[in-house]
């Protein structure tokens, strides 16, 4: 069993949108801890260009979904507790930024709970993937408790959230989470490859809600298999963007603290966040490329960056800052890198299932991104 810590959720993007075509029809696409008082000393960053303005008010509809009687109410969310400073994360010009994010996630989870996930439709664009995971995190806690064999979570799949499916999985894990449960056991799901991104959310969950233990003192919640711990450091590492609030300098002092053999998969959860939800100037950006290739993982930073790609074409929702991101991290555009994740999924055969097939389908995603490299 793992040990989670209260309730709540991710963080996310904003900036200009894009809206892109369709993916292919049947291609899915895509350390000590920190002292408990005082402050770190942190390199000072070097010039960048004035970031864009913080992100407008968050649109959580008008009214908000009313909490209702009964066991769903047991699992309403408060938007304040996913706030930084009430997690006690780094502080920096991201915050808002990001904590739209997290404010979206649990409107999405919030919506469910109440029966109105139609509510989820009614936030800005950029913003829906992160209410979508809320929606997977309250649909997965809703069938474990109910017995459901993961009807609510396959309907979302199915249904309203189709072009979300990254994310509902991802908050599927979190849902697990919260139950202290391990991810898998009874997850049902519409997408037999996708559903191991579970183990990232349940990753995420356990940073967000336990970072003492996770980051500070860097345990794995017990997970024995090298696959699904393997997943799960994806899920930390995506959580570390939002931990020092999307800064570079503070991002890489902190993965240095983590044991080597981690850093890879640590590394590919940074290079999704900062891809799908933001937060840092492309200057800055080119400096984590930098910093990954330096640690010799830049291919797995490229890897979660490309991932992040998928899920947002499939959305057909591409924000600025992801394009920024993209061509920063892996120098080429979004629908180059989205590409590399569906041609390392076909790749993978009709009948890619287990968790060794997860890992190739990332591993392809690597090789795919070398090759482009060497022919350039």
């Amino acid at each position: 069993m793992s040990d989670t810590e209260g309730d709540g959720e991710i963080a996310g993007g904003d900036g200009g949108v894009t809206t892109v075509a369709a993916p292919p029809p049947g291609v899915p696409g895509p350390g000590a801890p920190e002292p408990e008082t005082g402050e770190r000393t942190v390199p000072v960053r070097s010039p960048c260009p004035a970031p864009r303005a913080p992100s407008p008010a968050l649109p959580l509809g008008d009214p908000a979904p009313g909490r209702p009687r009964g066991l769903p109410g047991l699992f309403w969310q408060d938007p304040d507790r996913t706030g930084f400073g009430v997690r006690r994360f780094r502080l920096g010009p991201a915050r808002e930024h990001l904590e739209n994010a997290g404010r979206a996630c649990v409107a999405g989870h919030n919506a469910v709970i109440a029966g109105e996930p139609e509510r989820i439709d009614g936030l800005r664009e950029e913003l829906r993937g992160f209410a979508y995971e809320g929606a997977g995190m309250a649909c997965a806690s809703l069938d474990v408790l109910t017995a459901s064999g993961g009807k609510r979570l396959r309907n979302l799949l199915s249904g309203q959230g189709v072009r979300y499916p990254h994310m509902i999985h991802l908050g599927a894990g979190r849902g697990y989470a919260r139950l202290r449960m391990r991810p898998m056991w009874g997850i049902h799901s519409v997408h037999p490859l996708l559903r191991w991104l579970a183990f990232d959310g349940f990753g995420f969950h356990q940073g967000f809600y336990a970072a003492d233990r996770t980051v500070g003192r860097q345990r794995t919640a017990g997970l024995l298999d090298r696959t699904r711990r393997a997943i799960f450091d994806q899920g930390v590492g995506r959580m570390l963007w939002f931990h020092e609030c999307a800064g570079v300098e503070d991002v890489v002092l902190r993965l240095a603290e983590f044991p080597l053999g981690r850093r890879a998969d640590l590394w590919s959860g940074i290079g999704l966040a900062a891809a799908y939800a933001g937060g840092a100037r492309a200057c800055e950006l080119e400096r984590l490329s930098a910093a990954a290739a330096e640690d010799g993982f830049r291919a797995h930073l490229v890897q979660g960056a490309a991932f992040a790609c998928s899920a947002h074409l499939i959305s057909r929702t591409v924000p600025e800052h992801t394009a920024e991101a993209v061509l920063a991290l892996c120098e080429v555009g979004v629908e180059e890198a989205g590409g590399w994740t569906d041609t390392a999924l076909v790749a993978l055969g009709h009948n890619a299932h287990t968790g060794d097939h997860y890992q190739a389908w990332r591993a392809g995603v690597r090789k795919a991104w070398a090759r482009r490299n060497r022919g350039s």
